[in-house]
C-alpha cells in the first residue's frame, strides 16, 4: 500500500492543490516550515566532508548564466515577454526542495545540497544585475535590498536545517539514527508543501493571466520545453559524473517562488507566469520519476 502511496501520492498533490487552489493558497506561510523540516530530516544522511564543488557543479552554473541568456537573445525577436519569461526559468537557483526529491530517487544528496547552497546564493548576487540590465523594473530596489531579500528568504531554509542535522550527528546520535531512518517522512512533508505551493501558484496564475489565453498557452509551452530540456541535459551531464539524478534535479528543479519575486520586480510582471507554470511542470516530472523508480 505503501509502495502504491509513494507512486501517486505527488499526482494526487497536485491535482488537489489545483482544484482546491482557494482554499489551500492561505497556507502559504507554512511552506517554509515545511521545507526546514524536511530539508533537516534528508540532510541526516549527509556527511559534511561529502558537500563540496566539483567541476560538475561549474559546468552547472555555466549552463545556468549562460544559457538563460541564450534563451532570451533566441526568443526575443518574437516576444519580449515569451522571452523573459523563458530566461528566469533558466537564470534561477535550484529549488530548496531538491535535496529531499534527489534522496527519494536514489541520487546524490550532498551533491544537490552544495549545488542548492552556491545556486541560491550566486543568484542573490547575479540576478539583480543580471534582470536590471533586461527589464526597466526595480526602480527604488537597491542592490543590497534585493539581496537581502533573497539571502533571507533563502539560505535560512538551505543552511539552518544543515546546522541542525550535523548539530544532531555530534551531540545526540542515537536520535540522529532514528532520524536518518524515517526518510519517508520528508517525502510526505514535500507532498503536503507542494499542495499548497501548487494551490497558491495556480491561484497566482489564474488572477494573473488577463484572458490572454494565446500568450499564457505560448508561455506555457515554451516553459515546458525548457524544463523537459533541463532536466535531460542535467541528467545527461551527471551520467558524466557518475551523478545523473543529482544533474537532473540539479538543473531542472527551480526556485519558481524566487523566480516569480524577482519577475516582478525586475521584469514585466507577465512573464511571471513563465516560473508560475514552470511548478507545474518541473513537478510532473518529479512525478514521472518517483513512478517510473516505483514501477521498476
Amino acid at each position: 500500500m505503501q509502495h502504491l502511496l509513494q507512486k501517486y501520492t505527488l499526482l494526487i498533490a497536485i491535482t488537489i492543490g489545483i482544484l482546491f487552489h482557494k482554499q489551500l493558497s492561505i497556507f502559504a506561510p507554512i511552506i517554509p516550515f515545511l521545507l526546514s523540516t524536511m530539508l533537516f530530516i534528508t540532510y541526516c544522511r549527509v556527511k559534511w566532508s561529502d558537500v563540496k564543488l566539483t567541476n560538475f557543479h561549474y559546468i552547472l552554473l555555466a549552463i545556468q548564466y549562460v544559457g538563460s541568456a541564450l534563451v532570451y537573445l533566441a526568443i526575443r525577436p518574437f516576444s519580449e515577454i515569451v522571452a523573459q519569461a523563458a530566461m528566469i526559468c533558466v537564470l534561477i537557483s535550484t529549488a530548496t526542495a531538491a535535496p529531499v526529491i534527489t534522496g527519494i530517487l536514489g541520487g546524490n544528496i550532498a551533491s544537490v545540497a552544495a549545488y542548492a547552497i552556491v545556486s541560491n546564493l550566486l543568484v542573490a548576487f547575479m540576478a539583480p544585475v543580471f534582470l536590471s540590465i533586461i527589464g526597466s523594473g526595480g526602480e527604488g530596489v537597491s542592490f543590497f535590498a534585493s539581496f537581502w531579500y533573497i539571502f533571507r528568504r533563502v539560505m535560512p531554509v538551505l543552511l539552518l536545517p544543515f546546522a541542525a542535522a550535523l548539530f544532531f550527528a555530534k551531540v545526540l546520535p542515537t536520535v540522529h539514527e532514528k532520524i536518518k531512518s524515517a526518510q519517508i517522512v520528508s517525502f510526505y512533508l514535500w507532498t503536503i508543501a507542494l499542495t499548497v505551493l501548487i494551490a497558491s501558484v495556480s491561484k497566482f496564475v489564474i488572477e494573473h493571466n488577463d484572458d490572454s489565453w494565446g500568450l499564457l498557452a505560448t508561455i506555457a509551452a515554451v516553459t515546458l520545453l525548457i524544463c523537459i530540456a533541463q532536466f535531460w541535459l542535467g541528467r545527461k551531464l551527471g551520467s558524466r559524473f557518475n551523478q545523473t539524478v543529482a544533474g537532473g534535479q540539479n538543473l531542472g528543479q527551480k526556485n519558481t517562488i524566487l523566480a516569480i519575486w524577482l519577475t516582478q520586480t525586475y521584469l514585466n510582471p507577465v512573464a511571471s507566469l513563465g516560473p508560475g507554470l514552470y511548478v507545474l511542470w518541473q513537478n510532473l516530472v518529479n512525478f514521472y520519476q518517483i513512478w517510473k523508480q516505483k514501477k521498476d
